[in-house]
């Protein structure tokens, strides 16, 4: 029976991680590859913030897990883990029911020989008060849809009053790369819609507030990148936030630390990350603080050699002593899924296996069409700085390079074609 390779996320990493081992030790038979997720389509989250402001529509950036299977020769199974049985090497995943309440699938099991964890992260509003239930978070496509749907209405009733007197305000907590790229592009979403006809909302009459905590906009990139988007978002006619933390939240807006309000109909929660809820000590396991399994250089967890994890769900220790964690972003996912794809052939021969070591190539943001910036580290051009065309040149080969690892180079080649043509002849702005 061949070794069986479990899979749980088809996010990043984990859909990287199932398609690379399937067109190796998959289709020569070497294992038996199976990814599970709990949806039936993938799509790369940094688009959220295109899907929420209605600038990218989500179906047609969709990629079908079963039909990727196919093509990739791996399994895939629909469902959402609960439990590990590591004694009977075997996880437990809840019923699954339609929107009925009907249940379709019973919670069963499945059996393994090697389990890789790779279910990313959440949205972590650190329990402050109202954040859950006034906010949208972006943690998957269906909160984009919802969020895209609510700003869509308030445009809809303000061009049936027939007047071009109408408001809406946004509020977006968070101003890291999710949140400064939302605020950009709704800024550019007001303006498209206004050029559709429905003006009873005028662009300048979008009221987009950026709220964050630290003291500077991207707080985890250097002020050269940070000082020149927060003038960007500002001449755009977003206002910034700096050094405010909410306190509670409303159906009318936000309360700040101190003691000011900001009036917003629409509430985006955008600031921190934490790994699902029921991570933590599933199966017995180490976790952290923020639900992260803790796992070992090898990208082992710290007591099963037979389990890994990898991705924004995984506390994996920096190799440069820092004690610091490897960062969730979505380079790191990518990294360490192509280290697994070679890990796991040495696990399965019961060879020693490598440590992972993260190279950080540097961060790019995306400020709608009207400019990039970010810089680029490499060991022969050191750090440089980007801005505008090309800029956004590089953070779209950033796309290109993930469609690139789960389609191949000519199939990629043939979807950007696709767009170029499509871009001609499509509305730039989802209106559904």
């Amino acid at each position: 029976m061949p070794h069986r390779i479990l899979i749980v996320g088809g996010g990043a990493g984990g859909l990287e991680l199932a398609t690379r081992l399937g067109r190796t030790l998959g289709k020569r038979g070497k294992a038996e590859i199976t990814l599970v997720d709990a949806n039936l389509t993938h799509i790369w989250k940094p688009l959220l913030h295109e899907v929420a402001a209605g600038s990218l529509n989500s179906s047609e950036n969709e990629l079908n897990y079963v039909a990727q299977a196919k093509w990739c020769h791996f399994n895939f199974q629909i469902g959402r883990l609960c439990g590990i049985d590591r004694a009977a090497k075997k996880i437990e995943l809840t019923a699954i029911s339609d929107a009925q309440g009907n249940q379709l699938l019973p919670a069963r099991w499945l059996p393994y020989d090697t389990l890789v964890i790779a279910i990313g992260s959440k949205t972590n509003d650190f329990g402050t008060a109202g954040a859950a239930e006034h906010c949208i978070f972006l943690d998957n496509p269906q909160q984009a849809e919802r969020f895209h749907q609510q700003l869509l209405s308030h445009y809809l009733c303000a061009h049936a009053q027939g007047n071009d007197k109408g408001h809406i305000s946004v509020a977006i907590v968070g101003a890291g790369a999710t949140g400064v790229e939302l605020a950009a592009e709704l800024h550019n979403a007001a303006h498209e819609l206004a050029a559709y006809g429905l003006n009873g909302i005028q662009p300048q009459n979008m009221n987009i507030t950026l709220i964050e905590a630290g003291p500077k906009v991207l707080p985890a990139l250097p002020e050269r990148i940070s000082v020149p988007v927060h003038s960007t978002l500002e001449k755009l006619g977003v206002r910034v936030l700096t050094a405010s933390a909410v306190q509670q939240i409303d159906a009318d807006g936000l309360t700040i630390a101190d003691g000011s309000v900001v009036p917003a109909s629409l509430k985006v929660w955008a600031a921190g990350i934490k790994a699902p809820d029921f991570l933590n000590g599933i199966g017995g396991l180490e976790s952290n603080r923020i639900n992260q399994l803790l796992v070992r250089p090898s990208l082992q967890t710290t007591l099963d050699d037979d389990i890994f994890a990898l991705g924004d769900c995984a506390a994996c220790p920096l190799d440069d002593g820092s004690g610091r964690n490897v960062p969730p972003r979505a380079q790191a996912a990518h990294q360490q899924a192509s280290l697994l794809a070679r890990s796991l052939t040495l696990h399965l021969q019961g060879k020693a296996l490598p440590a992972f070591q993260y190279r950080d190539y540097g961060s790019l943001v995306s400020l709608s069409r009207f400019s990039a910036v970010g810089n680029l580290m490499g060991n022969l051009m050191g750090n440089v700085k980007l801005e505008g065309w090309l800029a956004r040149m590089f953070y779209i080969s950033l796309y290109r390079m993930h469609q690139v690892a789960l389609y191949g180079l000519p199939r990629t080649a043939l979807l950007m074609l696709g767009d170029r043509i499509g871009r001609g002849t499509e509305p730039r702005l989802k209106l559904h």
